[in-house]
């Protein structure tokens, strides 16, 4: 079989994927989950902590509930139901590190966790930290050469 009919073949028979009802779930959760991130930078405020504390202790306290849910096999029925709205939050970025931890456990913790835990996560650390510098650059140009 050729390329072109394997083509018309996979697409005649692939499953269409219902778009609106897919963003309508990925919205609602994604707003959910920062919803429950407001919810807790509120709480952390009414505890007495500074605006840049509390936003900190949201970022820990959601990384860590993703990582323990990803660890339990709730976060991927979760993931299953949203979509791209568990993705857009840190909570994409959590459930990438853990369960790479997961899978790789079986190979030891230095070949196998140590080494495959930022196998996803990692480029986009690597091109998130370069934009950040490409960026930072421009604005240090802009402001010091031209503004």
């Amino acid at each position: 079989m050729d390329a072109k009919t394997y083509e018309r073949y996979a697409a005649a028979r692939a499953k269409k994927s219902p778009l609106a009802k897919n963003c309508a779930r990925a919205f609602i959760t994604g707003g959910l989950i920062c919803t429950a991130g407001q919810g807790l930078l509120n709480f952390y405020g009414s505890l007495g902590l500074s605006q840049e504390n509390s936003g900190m202790m949201v970022s820990v306290s959601i990384v860590f509930l993703t990582a323990l849910l990803t660890g339990f096999g709730v976060f991927d029925n979760i993931a299953k139901h949203a979509g791209g709205g568990t993705v857009v939050p840190i909570t994409g970025f959590a459930n990438s590190i853990a369960s790479a931890a997961i899978d790789n456990k079986s190979e030891g913790f230095v070949l196998g966790v140590g080494s495959k835990i930022f196998t996803i996560a990692g480029p986009v650390i690597l091109y998130g930290i370069s934009a950040g510098f490409v960026y930072g650059v421009i604005y240090w140009a802009l402001t010091t050469f031209i503004l």
